[in-house]
């Protein structure tokens, strides 16, 4: 999708109000569609902003922790309701789960002891760990949301204890390598934009201390570029599937907690912040650091997203990346794919499992299409999907028989006469009893 030259526009007027409005001396933003940068805006000159130039990720850096998380779930070496003690012995935390830490969910408190780490010289994991008190559970655990940056730099530990190497050489060698995000760095390098506060009253800047956070990098510490983020953007929508299954991303986009509990606009799941504007639901993360601020956000459906860095710590870069999405999203809809007859009839055997059915009273339809799986649900809306599984026998993947099975039911002659959904029986003519 390449931009209309009216969204382009509007686009780029709205990022140019967003720099002035906020006083960012440097704002970046890219509009991400299909794995490709499709369109770059930016404000400021201090310095002038660009596709290589390198700001600071902050959270944005716990979306890949969690990615390496779920690595190793998918390679058996550790489940997601592991307690931390596992990892981690001897804290008064243990007994909080992995799938707690990941979602926000555990009951920590936000911040480890000591003077504020973002804007601290870390110290290693044993000295984390040293410092963890009873005084740091603020919550029961699944009480609800609660952000945790300490529960970052825990998972952190855990993955370094699995593995035996060091989060971010893991993070090289399991996900920007793979994903060619060669200027997604622990350590900022040139060229890089300097991270400001701006005076609220003579608009001075004070610049801030680039710090190497230590055992706490994992919940914060990348610095990127916007290209780099634009591929880990594709790489949300659509995930490669040598770094991560296409399942496990689904699962880690699946909301664990809400944290808005009056109007569910915003949750987590795991590892990954969720937002629902209207009927659409956005994925992704903000982040911030001394002197940064970086949002993230995809839509999934559409393999869509929009990233933004910037250079000053109080600016709400993340209303404005959700809202430029929205703009594109609504201005640019996704091309119908037209219909196209199949190639060939459906075996015989997949054939006659199509057509009308009927339960209760309801009519149902079923259909083959040409990857050999059935689809069905009431006329007109087909949203439940059976892959094959054995002979006469189907497995739900969508919707609400997602993972129910469907049994072919046959006479005594081998002639189809019901479909048994899960118990649900569907017969061919609405007077036959299921």
């Amino acid at each position: 999708m390449t931009l209309s030259p009216e969204t382009a526009r509007q686009v780029d007027v709205l990022v140019a109000e967003a720099q002035a409005a906020g006083r960012v001396p440097s704002l970046v933003l890219g509009v991400v569609h299909d794995g490709t940068l499709t369109h770059l805006a930016a404000a400021g000159a201090h310095p002038c902003p660009g596709v290589d130039l390198q700001y600071r990720l902050g959270s944005i850096s716990k979306t890949m922790t969690a990615t390496l998380v779920m690595q190793q779930r998918d390679a058996g070496r550790l489940t997601l309701d592991d307690p931390l003690a596992a990892y981690l012995p001897g804290t008064p935390l243990g007994d909080r789960t992995l799938r707690q830490l990941l979602s926000h969910a555990s009951g920590l408190q936000r911040e480890p002891d000591g003077r504020w780490w973002e804007r601290t010289e870390g110290s290693d994991l044993a000295t984390l760990v040293a410092g963890l008190t009873p005084d740091k559970i603020a919550y029961p655990p699944l009480r609800g949301y609660h952000y945790s940056n300490l529960a970052y730099g825990l998972l952190g530990g855990v993955l370094e204890r699995i593995t035996g190497t060091p989060w971010i050489e893991l993070l090289r060698e399991r996900v920007l390598a793979p994903l060619g995000m060669a200027r997604t760095t622990y350590h900022p390098t040139e060229p890089y934009a300097r991270g400001y506060v701006v005076h609220p009253w003579h608009d001075t800047l004070r610049e801030e201390p680039r710090t190497d956070t230590g055992a706490m990098a994992p919940a914060g510490q990348l610095w990127s570029t916007v290209e780099d983020l634009g591929r880990w953007a594709a790489f949300l929508a659509d995930p490669t599937p040598e770094v991560l299954a296409a399942d496990t991303l689904t699962a880690m986009c699946a909301p664990v907690v809400i944290s808005d509990l009056d109007s569910w606009t915003h949750g987590h799941g795991l590892g990954l912040e969720l937002y629902r504007n209207g009927d659409r639901v956005y994925v992704g993360h903000g982040g911030s650091m001394p002197g940064y601020v970086a949002a993230l956000v995809v839509h999934r459906p559409t393999r869509t997203a929009v990233v933004a860095l910037a250079n000053s710590y109080t600016f709400r870069i993340g209303s404005l990346a959700r809202r430029l999405l929205t703009l594109v999203l609504d201005a640019e809809p996704p091309a119908v794919a037209p219909w196209r007859p199949a190639a060939a009839p459906p075996p015989a055997a997949l054939a006659e499992l199509t057509g009308r059915w009927w339960w209760m009273g309801t009519e149902f339809e079923v259909r083959a299409d040409e990857s050999g799986e059935l689809r069905a649900g009431l006329p007109g809306e087909l949203n439940l999907r059976f892959v094959p599984e054995g002979p006469d026998r189907w497995r739900g993947r969508s919707g609400g028989q997602d993972g129910e099975i469907l049994t072919v039911v046959r006479d005594g002659d081998g002639r189809v006469v019901a479909l048994d959904v899960a118990t649900f029986v569907l017969t061919r003519t609405p007077d036959q009893e299921p």
